[in-house]
């Protein structure tokens, strides 16, 4: 097969858990793919990654996307039409001026900064999170950290690698708007915002200003760049890939959900479910007033949307999958991971729509949208409650998403924000039908899954570096259209008898919440 590489791009995305490349084609097609697993470690105190973990997992990515290609065509990648790296947003990367890392990778995950982040809120009069890279700095100045006044550059992790790559201090909108407050008119940091900031800065004797050291903003389908020699020789080592290829802004993986959802316009939505999830609602009006429960963001081309993220998803389940799996290693039962994936998400079907009394928390680590610091994943039931399987598992995969559905609730009942349709992705929803139900039930909202739904952010990244070559001769929101216009896609509408049961669960997960942070305090 002949590939018009020049008219290809490729697309990355540092995961939580895995590191995936994508080539894909002009008209959105997956050519070839690779991946690279990892893991963040909780040490001194902080989730986290080491620095050098991302390099290495960068070029073993490629080397596996290069090998699938020549595998696959017969052919060497040498050169594309364009690239994009995407990463889970947020965290606290900062360099001195000789490009030391200060402080080993803060990420997402953290809630460390919950202090700062309350503060911050109050003096904003705009919710800051406690994963936002600006509650991470401000936290750092609040507890003194010697390294604060050798900061030159702070930014997320796309933005590190995307410098390493074609030497640009830029950022995505979307991500930007996940580091500081971003102004959706002016398409920069909020300037009002900055000037409170660089106030608190002046005051405490610091010398540089919060524009100084933060990645500038880039609209989807301006130019980010281009691949250096030292860029080109760092992704692929034999040497290959040629430099000079053109780099869209680098994004956070709440923008590349909202592309590989076509979720861009107004009053459409998206729920990626991971190692975290999320959901984001682009807005049709602005929100009239704080909710702490939901964060403010822009998509990558600047337009409001309102995000509500839980740091919690599908890692207890995982580890649930894995006890199984033990298990059925033990008897001698030969199954694979996705079939046991499918057996157990079937298995929560025959469950009672309220699991019967179970319930499950989830939290492996702290979950800032109910003020808990740290994780203590918990399974409780009541006494009278049947223990089977399908109950046990359904109560599992509503954990995965129940948080999330508390945080809904004040845009749709506190603001009256009408969700007309979500459209879900993530391998939680590889298995057909299930997740997808339980979340259209949760939710009250028709929930569309599409055959794209297991390609994730890499995929979303890939369109977004196509559309920067694409002469900008239709809006993105248009050129999304064209892209998914051919798409498959099943949609499930919500079941009343299904949301009452859920509704009787997430009451019961409300009221237990404070057994959740009882056993943070004692055990």
């Amino acid at each position: 097969m002949r590939i018009d590489f020049d008219s290809c791009a490729i697309g990355i995305e540092l995961g939580s858990t895995r590191i995936k490349a994508v080539l894909t084609s002009s008209e959105g097609k997956v050519l070839a793919s690779g991946s690279f697993e990892w893991q963040n470690r909780y040490e001194n105190g902080y989730w986290t990654y080491p620095i050098e973990l991302v390099t290495i997992g960068l070029k073993s990515a490629y080397k596996a996307l290069k090998d699938d290609v020549k595998a696959k065509y017969g052919l060497t990648i040498k050169r594309v039409g364009a690239i994009g790296v995407s990463a889970m947003m947020h965290g606290y990367l900062v360099f001195g001026k000789d490009g030391r890392l200060l402080t080993p990778f803060r990420t997402w995950r953290n809630d460390t900064a919950s202090r700062a982040a309350d503060e911050l809120t109050e003096i904003f009069g705009f919710h800051i999170p406690a994963r936002w890279s600006i509650a991470h700095l401000y936290q750092a100045i609040l507890d003194k950290e010697e390294h604060v006044k050798d900061i030159d550059y702070l930014v997320a992790l796309e933005g590190y690698v995307h410098r390493l790559l074609t030497g640009k201090r830029v950022i995505g909108l979307n991500e930007a708007s996940g580091m500081f407050p971003l102004d959706s008119l002016t398409k920069d940091y909020d300037a009002e915002k900055t000037a409170i900031f660089d106030k608190i800065l002046e005051d405490r004797g610091y010398r540089f200003k919060l524009k100084d050291i933060m990645p500038r903003p880039l609209c989807a389908g301006e130019n980010a760049g281009y691949l250096t020699e030292e860029g080109a020789i760092l992704i692929d080592e034999d040497g290959d890939l040629e430099p000079g290829i053109p780099f869209c802004p680098p994004e956070g993986d709440g923008g590349t959900g909202m592309v590989a959802t076509n979720s861009v316009r107004a009053g459409k939505g998206n729920l990626s479910a991971g190692t975290s999830v999320f959901a984001v609602i682009v807005l049709k009006d602005q929100l009239k007033k704080l909710h702490r429960e939901v964060d403010m963001f822009c998509t990558p081309t600047g337009v409001p949307a309102a995000n509500v993220h839980c740091g919690n998803c599908s890692s207890d389940l995982n580890a649930w999958v894995r006890v199984f799996e033990d298990f059925a290693g033990r008897l001698g039962a030969k199954i694979g991971k996705n079939e046991l994936y499918e057996l157990l998400f079937r298995a929560s079907t025959e469950g009672k729509s309220d699991c019967d009394g179970l319930l499950s928390y989830n939290f492996l680590s702290g979950e800032h949208l109910f003020g808990i610091t740290e994780g203590r994943p918990i399974v409780t039931r009541e006494i009278n409650s049947e223990m089977n399987l399908p109950n046990f598992t359904r109560s599992l995969l509503y954990s995965t998403f129940a948080g999330l559905a508390i945080g809904i609730r004040a845009l749709t009942m506190g603001e009256g924000v009408v969700i007309d349709s979500l459209v879900a992705h993530g391998g939680l929803f590889k298995t057909e039908g299930v997740l997808q139900r339980y979340v259209a039930d949760a939710f009250g909202v028709p929930v569309t899954v599409m055959e794209t739904a297991g390609e994730g952010g890499a995929w979303g990244m890939s369109l977004l570096a196509l559309y920067s070559i694409s002469g900008g001769k239709r809006s993105f929101e248009d050129y999304l259209d064209g892209i998914f216009a051919n798409t498959k896609s099943t949609t499930i509408a919500p079941s009343k008898a299904n949301a009452e049961g859920f509704a009787k669960y997430l009451d019961r997960y409300e009221r237990g919440l404070a057994v959740e942070k009882k056993a943070v305090e004692l055990l």
